[in-house]
């Protein structure tokens, strides 16, 4: 733990421009659980966020203005989206004596004062760390968490503080903290005493120029593990088993690969549940998971190494995690519709997507697998290009939306959604460009059948057709 230097915990009225982004909403939680005025501003866009800031009582301005700024706001907390640090508001704090941070530097100062336990990597940070909150919970740990997510099925709420409790539960994110102002890793702000790490993948070309200058800023977080705290690695993961090269901290591995420190294994599906052991050299237990999927074992394993290093009994962490039940935008139920199952999922990533549309196969067996996939970013989807028709061929029928792209980059003209449609169509997928919302839903309604499953994919809007489509 360090000493805190914005004292979060101090102020009165903390205001936080975004704050419908899913870490911004869990933050602002926390804030209001510790008896701080909330307030804040952002788009009018409905986000998955709007019921949770409803449910907790947290009202926010529409568009973003200097008069949205009380006179006694003692912090602007500033999301990394709508301008960032070039917000007005921000601007507007600074010019005025307001101390204004991003939400990465609040949410570490808030996070180093207790024993964070932080996920890490392309995939799983949400859920693991979600699985975490829900075992510490039923445990009566009564633990601080920040989890980027509209809501966690089994506590609700994506953001609590607690005074009493000893641990804060956070994901980490490689991004930095302002592209070109401030060049930070996020996760570089924190202090952690556990560290899961799922896997490790070039998820942001922007900045990471390739996987080894990936690697070596999770080195560095690695190396702020103290003697007494854990790295609990996924050595499925090629690049985690590189990035544990000459590491000689304090680790524990895991994995389906048979010389993980736990080994996950004897793996099935019944009645909607995943069933699975986890063996080490002195445990060898079952578990059940009422959410799919081979990655969610594994999820579970790393929540369940973690949880029993912070102390927690077997008994009690298997009870928690069966009593997870999944949360917002990760394989989401969202309903039927003629006969056809939806769900939703954030994926956003080629090594994701594959691992979706292999988990539905499996948890719908015989089904036909449908996908309506929106690429994220211009720079991701040129830089895996490749990758990605070859997750998205493994569909039975696909659609693929416009890239949603980033406000930090612009589109040099070399990549589109229409190119790797024709990449995917070599493939001989039966596959369709559709462009913006109305033109999907016209391609749904038209091409997927009764007793097919449809998954809408992807860290965009998309997650706007489903009120449409059940219209």
């Amino acid at each position: 733990m360090v000493q805190s230097k914005i004292n979060f915990k101090d102020r009165h009225h903390i205001h936080f421009t975004g704050i419908k982004g899913v870490g911004m909403t869990a933050l602002a939680l926390c804030a209001k659980d510790l008896g701080i005025k909330v307030t804040g501003s952002d788009v009018a866009e409905y986000f998955v966020t709007d019921e949770t800031l409803k449910k907790a009582g947290i009202d926010y301005y529409i568009g973003f203005n200097p008069e949205n700024i009380d006179k006694n706001v003692d912090l602007l907390v500033t999301t990394g989206a709508h301008g960032g640090f070039n917000n007005q508001e921000f601007a507007y704090a600074k010019q005025n004596g307001i101390e204004a941070v991003s939400y990465a530097e609040a949410l570490a100062d808030l996070a180093n004062n207790k024993k964070i336990i932080t996920t890490v990597g392309v995939g799983g940070k949400t859920t693991t760390a979600s699985m975490l909150a829900t075992i510490f919970n039923d445990a009566k740990e009564d633990p601080s968490y920040v989890v980027g997510v509209g809501s966690i099925n089994s506590k609700d709420r994506p953001g609590h503080y607690s005074l009493e409790g000893k641990y804060f539960i956070c994901e980490g994110d490689d991004y930095v903290v302002s592209p070109g102002i401030d060049n930070r890793a996020k996760f570089l702000l924190l202090d952690p005493e556990i560290v899961i790490v799922s896997n490790i993948d070039h998820d942001h070309p922007d900045i990471y120029k390739n996987i080894g200058d990936t690697l070596k800023t999770f080195r560095k977080l690695f190396t702020k593990i103290p003697k007494d705290g854990l790295l609990v690695a996924c050595i499925d993961s090629e690049n985690v088993r590189n990035s544990l090269k000459d590491y000689t901290g304090p680790v524990k591995t895991y994995g389906f690969s048979e010389d993980a420190d736990y080994v996950v294994s004897q793996y099935e599906l019944e009645d909607k549940k995943a069933l699975f052991r986890i063996k080490d050299t002195d445990i060898n237990t079952s578990v059940v998971l009422k959410v799919p999927g081979k990655y969610n074992a594994l999820n579970a394993t790393a929540a369940f190494i973690a949880s029993k290093h912070a102390g927690i009994s077997q008994g009690k962490i298997v009870r928690g995690l069966y009593k997870y039940l999944g949360c917002r935008r990760r394989f989401e139920y969202i309903g039927e519709f003629a006969g056809v199952e939806v769900y939703d999922d954030y994926a956003h990533h080629p090594k994701e997507i594959s691992k979706l549309i292999e988990t539905a196969r499996e948890w719908f067996s015989g089904k036909r697998v449908a996908v309506v996939f929106q690429p994220h970013t211009y720079s991701r989807t040129k830089v895996l290009f490749n990758e990605f028709v070859q997750s998205l061929s493994k569909a039975d029928t696909l659609a693929v939306m416009e890239i949603y792209a980033s406000a930090r980059e612009d589109n040099d003209g070399s990549i589109s959604s229409e190119k790797l449609v024709e990449s995917i169509k070599m493939k001989n997928v039966n596959v369709f460009y559709t462009k913006g919302h109305e033109k999907t839903l016209e391609w749904i309604k038209g091409n997927v059948k009764k007793g097919d499953v449809l998954l809408t994919v992807g860290a965009g809007d998309i997650f706007h057709l489903h009120k449409k489509l059940f219209e």
